[in-house]
């Protein structure tokens, strides 16, 4: 059974470093009660079993549909698929190119290109450092088409103890973000 639109959540993960974001926001959000759509790119699959040791099928058992990068054909490759919106978690540099120049080479990014072209919200988690200066105008493009840049940097004001609380914070803004009410984020209160 599908649920609306507004609680439907494509989940792109590339090949980039930080496997961790996506399994965690796959995680929080079926605890949420959102619908998941999810595509693997090859590197992805690759970066996930080096980092967690996690296997494509590992991945696809995290979400409720999941689609095959080749697979342009699948639902998601339409403006008529209605979903609240996109993150790529992470999104390496030739993914977030891709989408900055509009080259739908793959189902992730036609998927991206869809939720940019239907003004739905389209989140990327961009991993590299340091950016050279086609990173920089490839993020500007996309933050000028109306993405959302977000590199998963980590917040020390609230002293957190461990990766996994850097990671899950990261998770409950961007799960704010796109739009999930029951989200978490932990607000700054202030110097007190």
């Amino acid at each position: 059974m599908s649920l609306p639109a507004a609680r439907r959540l494509v989940v792109g993960i590339t090949g980039a470093s930080g496997a961790v974001y996506a399994v965690r926001l796959l995680a929080r959000a079926r605890a949420l009660g959102l619908e998941t759509h999810l595509i693997i790119t090859p590197s992805g699959v690759v970066s996930a079993h080096h980092e967690l040791g996690l296997d494509r099928h590992a991945l696809e058992a995290l979400a409720d549909r999941s689609y095959a990068p080749g697979d342009i054909g699948a639902c998601v490759a339409s403006g008529s698929f209605e979903a609240a919106a996109m993150v790529v978690a992470p999104c390496s540099m030739k993914t977030l190119a891709a989408v900055a120049h509009g080259l739908s080479d793959n189902l992730l990014t036609r998927a991206a290109d869809v939720t940019l072209k239907e003004r739905r919200r389209l989140l990327l988690l961009v991993r590299e450092t340091p950016f050279n200066l086609a990173h920089l105008r490839n993020m500007t493009a996309v933050t000028e088409m109306g993405g959302i840049i977000f590199p998963p940097l980590p917040a020390f004001y609230h002293r957190p103890s461990s990766i996994a609380e850097l990671v899950d914070d990261t998770v409950e803004r961007v799960l704010a973000l796109l739009g999930a009410h029951e989200a978490q984020p932990k607000a700054w209160a202030g110097l007190r």
